[in-house]
């Protein structure tokens, strides 16, 4: 039945209820034969009993009609593919209608959008707040944002009385983001934050997609960014101005309305969205950035920190040392951290790597001083063993950490003592996730491409550890990379599987898996639940797209044609006539069908049939729910 095209399916039952009505009226026009003897034997020819009489007869004629033509014609289907998604659309615009112009556009006729706030407020509790409201100063995140903050303190009667006290003070501005901003500048995505949905574009109605999909709209929320998106495509095909820019607007928007973190990770120039998006604007190498980024990303223990911090410094190519990269780090973070009460800073770390005699006499007269020598003896012993030694990775970690230690990047990590100033900037630590902030790591991809490669492991490894382990998850985490080549190890790969159980995820973008290692691929695809393929990719990336999204059963169908050579002379002489009028020659068909297995996506499909602006994708939820390959057109974000 889904397979009936609508035109036929609308025609056919347009045709049966033309039948119908005229075989109703037709039967209608018998009763004057049967109505008069029916209401004679009831005893009466007018008033109540006629009526009763009419209805006895024109009822049970009316539902056999339409009972019988509405199978003819399929009603019910009509119905349930065009009537009940109508109502339903109308119901849920006249459910959430209110005068909150999403975007500066035109007012809608209002139905109380504070009625969750009429029932608990004083008479004169939302004065201001109904003022602002019909002169349209309420936005879709004040909205939103003030019946989040309703919905955590409903329980909490002084929390509650504090919140109404400022609805009244202060009207929609109450409960503000830290921040002060109620709305982004430049947005321009469609959004439903009430659902907390982001439309990123339409099915389309092609033979590819499943029946039930074509046409409808593509959005993502929470619950599908929960198991994590990679995307895949060459430079030029939309990943970030069609899918980075406006998954990043969404998050920064939820912020806003108290219901998210997002953290954005890419080049400086990546399309991103504005600094003014932003809490927090780490922009390592350039002199208007504030914030730096913390090495160690406020970890608890010197041993986590020094951990995170080898696997960043570390890429792919020599993960074979990284253990032991790991172990000398954690060998010269840890007694530092106890002497000092601090982590050391790059330069310190850099020296005390390579073993320079005045920073490790220092190091243990300040250990001796604070009475915590003996603990740490065997690990500076440790240490000071493998100094010069041909596989001591001392030398290795110093000379990566080296290219952090340049004057360009003077204040953006953590300072040393030996410098005798300060931090020029304050340091963001990726902890505290539980706070909705926007922040937006800036890599110097340009002027220095290996320090930013560093710099992005280390943010993207920091958040994977902060989302999975912290305490407070009601805030959604959300991770954008804009360039993942970098970061993606098996770190990043076990960490994305840690994230579906800690309302987080992570939208990954490469412009190609060449960029990771082979070992990497198959794992990466089986640790995500959303893969988008764009126009352009290589046959090599496809095939392994294609495997992913296997095979369905289709129906084939095989016919053959051959001449009608049946029948006596009538038949022959009939079939003669028809071949003079209609200018063919009548055939029989046999039709054969069968079900045979076919991929949903060819390699080839993807690498040389996929128009500009349009993507394979395909999503799952937190809870599993599949969603299959989609084509979808990206164009037209814009709302009409």
């Amino acid at each position: 039945m889904a397979g009936v095209p609508g035109w036929q399916l609308l025609l056919r039952a347009l045709l049966n209820l033309v039948v119908a009505w005229e075989v109703f009226h037709y039967l209608g026009s018998l009763a004057i034969f049967w109505v008069p003897a029916l209401v004679q034997s009831m005893g009466g020819g007018a008033g109540l009993q006629g009526a009763v009489s009419q209805v006895a007869y024109y009822g049970p004629v009316a539902l056999l009609i339409a009972w019988f033509f509405g199978r003819m014609g399929r009603w019910p289907l009509v119905w349930r593919r065009y009537g009940r998604p109508l109502v339903h659309r109308a119901a849920g615009v006249a459910e959430r209608r209110a005068v909150i112009p999403a975007q500066g556009g035109a007012q809608v006729p209002v139905v109380d959008p504070w009625r969750e706030f009429r029932s608990l407020a004083e008479p004169d509790g939302l004065v201001l707040l109904d003022q602002e409201t019909v002169a349209g100063q309420v936005n879709d995140v004040d909205h939103q944002r003030l019946n989040r903050a309703l919905e955590c303190v409903r329980d909490y009667p002084d929390r509650l009385a504090a919140l109404l006290d400022a609805v009244r003070d202060h009207g929609s501005a109450a409960c503000a983001h830290p921040s002060g901003a109620r709305d982004l500048p430049g947005r321009d995505a469609r959004h439903d934050l009430l659902l907390r949905q982001v439309r990123l574009g339409a099915a389309e109605d092609v033979p590819k997609n499943p029946a039930g999909y074509r046409g409808v709209d593509v959005a993502l929320d929470p619950i599908l960014l929960g198991t994590s998106l990679l995307a895949v495509g060459p430079s030029g095909t939309g990943k970030t101005s069609r899918l980075a820019r406006p998954l990043v607007e969404a998050l920064c928007l939820q912020a806003l309305t108290g219901t998210a973190v997002v953290v954005a990770v890419g080049a400086a120039d990546a399309d991103l969205g504005p600094d003014s998006w932003y809490d927090v604007v780490i922009a390592p190498g350039d002199q208007r950035s504030r914030y730096g980024l913390d090495l160690y990303g406020g970890a608890r223990r010197p041993e986590e920190a020094a951990a995170r911090l080898a696997d960043a410094l570390l890429p792919q190519e020599l993960a074979p040392r990284a253990e032991s990269a790991r172990q000398a780090l954690q060998q010269v973070v840890g007694p530092f951290a106890a002497a000092y009460g601090r982590p050391p800073g790059v330069r310190e770390l850099c020296l005390l790597l390579r073993g320079e005699p005045a920073i490790w006499a220092a190091l243990r007269e300040q250990l001796e001083a604070t009475g915590v020598l003996t603990e740490h003896q065997y690990e500076l012993a440790q240490r000071e063993r493998t100094h010069g030694q041909v596989e001591d990775p001392g030398a290795l970690l110093a000379d990566r950490l080296g290219l952090l230690d340049r004057p360009v990047f003077s204040g953006c990590f953590n300072t040393d003592v030996t410098s005798g100033s300060g931090p020029a900037q304050p340091l963001f630590a990726m902890r505290v996730l539980d706070h909705p902030l926007r922040v937006r790591v800036a890599l110097p991809e340009q002027s220095h491409p290996e320090a930013a490669r560093i710099m992005a492991r280390l943010a993207v490894g920091q958040f994977l550890h902060a989302a999975s382990s912290r305490q407070d998850r009601s805030l959604f985490a959300g991770l954008v990379v804009d360039d993942a080549s970098a970061v993606i190890d098996p770190h990043t790969v076990r960490g994305l599987h840690r994230l579906r159980g800690a309302h987080a995820g992570a939208v990954l973008l490469l412009r190609t898996l060449v960029d990771l290692p082979e070992a990497l691929r198959v794992p990466l695809f089986g640790a995500v639940g959303g893969r988008m393929a764009f126009p352009g990719i290589a046959p090599w990336d496809g095939k392994l797209f294609a495997e992913t999204w296997g095979t369905v059963w289709v129906d084939e169908r095989d016919v053959t044609r051959a001449p009608d050579t049946s029948g006596g002379f009538l038949k022959r002489t009939w079939r003669g006539v028809r071949t003079v009028l209609e200018g063919e020659r009548a055939q029989t068909e046999s039709v054969t069908t069968r079900q045979v297995e076919r991929r949903r996506w060819s390699p080839s499909d993807l690498a040389q049939v996929l128009p500009g602006g349009h993507a394979v994708l395909s999503l799952t939820a937190v809870d599993g729910t599949p969603v299959p390959p989609l084509l979808i057109d990206l164009r037209g974000r814009r709302p009409s």
